[in-house]
């Protein structure tokens, strides 16, 4: 195995370990954002879960940034560091989205009660927000950056960073119609857009995993 095909291989892996936390706002966050969690009872154990699911979501997310850099990089290196620079960001807003749900974890077990129900909902508000900045505009940059490097660089097939491109459109459209409340995050063309977009990452994840870079100039010398 040559150097190109572990850094696509490694790139791939990381790719598809950042799918691991869908179960987390859905299903393991559900008791934590609700509005009476803090006088609520109940056990604490989804929510960690769900928070190592999304802090392994957030280093992995660097991790496909940096394991592509040195190869993208000799297609456009400003992009190629601004891909690093916006994973980089993706992480902390996610890392923050943790830490702010954890913290409601803690008010509870402190025996807050009623007191803290305004702090404890002003926090799930905050962790609502950085998920939609998160995972809902970042991604956009992220599938500009990656798939305008691709598509030049012919370094997959061209529907790939094609399909990176419709769901970054489909998904910008959504994040301004949420932002002013045209539409629900949770809503039918919320989910449209967030397939499309995750299909984009998936796909890419499987390709570089199984199959590598395809033959392209920018790989000829190395």
């Amino acid at each position: 195995m040559n150097s190109l095909r572990k850094t696509s291989l490694v790139a791939g892996v990381f790719y598809l370990l950042t799918f691991v936390s869908i179960p987390a706002p859905f299903i393991l966050y559900s008791s934590v954002r609700a509005s009476d969690f803090i006088v609520g009872s109940g056990p604490d154990t989804p929510v960690f879960v769900g928070a190592i699911l999304e802090i392994i979501v957030a280093l992995a997310g660097i991790g496909t940034a940096v394991a592509l850099y040195p190869v993208v990089k000799r297609q456009g290196q400003a992009r190629a560091l601004g891909l690093v620079a916006s994973r980089t960001l993706e992480a902390a807003l996610i890392t923050a989205g943790v830490v702010t749900l954890l913290s409601i974890v803690t008010l509870r077990q402190d025996g807050v009660g009623a007191a803290g129900l305004v702090v404890g909902q002003a926090l799930v508000a905050q962790y609502a927000w950085m998920f939609h900045v998160s995972q809902s505009f970042i991604p956009i940059l992220n599938a500009v950056l990656l798939g305008s490097l691709l598509y030049q660089s012919r370094l997959v097939p061209r529907a790939l960073p094609v399909l990176g491109f419709i769901g970054a459109a489909l998904l910008l459209a959504v994040w301004f119609a949420v932002l002013f409340g045209l539409i629900g995050s949770v809503s039918a063309p919320a989910g449209v857009a967030g397939l499309v977009i995750g299909a984009w990452e998936f796909s890419l994840g499987v390709y570089l995993t199984f199959w590598g870079f395809k033959p392209s100039p920018i790989t000829a010398g190395m």
